[in-house]
């Protein structure tokens, strides 16, 4: 996975405090799911030593759980590495949030795609060469290439981007995050089978790729 330095790194005004994060079933189903996306590849650390995927469920209105920071070495989390976010401000690029550690780098990201959309219940971010490649190549949808990671820009324009799609769940790529894809919906089982169902299909899209530049 190619990163540069930056990638990874808190950019908001963070406004911490320590806390206990709220449990609930749908939490362990996201913490569940985040083992196996870890196992897949898909939330990890690279090479360089930087982490790189984070997970996160609502809890009651804009409010939500996400994975803290410097958490994806870890293929299992507990209450611990999750941070509650309580409120965030794209116009302040600021976030408030309580528990053990810091939240993640992109939690405007997944704050904004919860303001956007009520009926949106977890938000699942991922890197994959394969997958970002294919939704880019295939023309799905995307961030523009201009927009930072991590940054109220990309907030503002995922935001955009969540208020024109109707159905749920719903794929996009990162355009300037690279590798970066994004999976949100109604519940932790249709995004975790919207993104492996995706990745999958990436990965036997390659294959194919690569078997016919192979032949004679």
């Amino acid at each position: 996975m190619a990163e540069s330095a930056a990638e990874g790194v808190i950019k908001y005004r963070s406004q911490h405090v320590a806390g206990f994060v709220p449990s609930s079933h749908e939490l362990e189903q996201l913490n569940c799911a985040r083992s196996t996306l870890f196992d897949l590849g898909l939330i990890g650390v690279s090479a360089q030593g930087i982490g790189y995927g984070n997970v996160s469920v609502r809890t009651e209105g804009d409010q939500f759980v996400i994975s803290g920071s410097a958490t994806g070495s870890l293929r299992v989390l507990t209450l611990a590495h999750y941070c509650h976010v309580t409120s965030f401000s794209m116009d302040d690029n600021s976030v408030c949030s309580s528990g053990a550690l810091d939240a993640s780098s992109e939690s405007m990201t997944h704050g904004a795609i919860y303001a956007a959309n009520s009926r949106v219940r977890c938000v699942i971010h991922v890197h994959s060469r394969s997958l970002f490649a294919a939704l880019l190549g295939q023309h799905a949808l995307h961030t523009a290439a201009d927009v930072a990671y991590g940054t109220p820009s990309m907030a503002r324009a995922v935001s955009r981007l969540v208020t024109l799609q109707s159905e749920l769940p719903v794929i996009f790529a990162m355009t300037g995050h690279d590798e970066g894809v994004v999976a949100y919906g109604a519940d932790v089982a249709l995004v975790q089978g919207l993104l492996i169902d995706s990745f999958e299909r990436s990965i036997s899209h390659d294959q194919d790729w690569h078997h016919r530049r192979q032949r004679p």
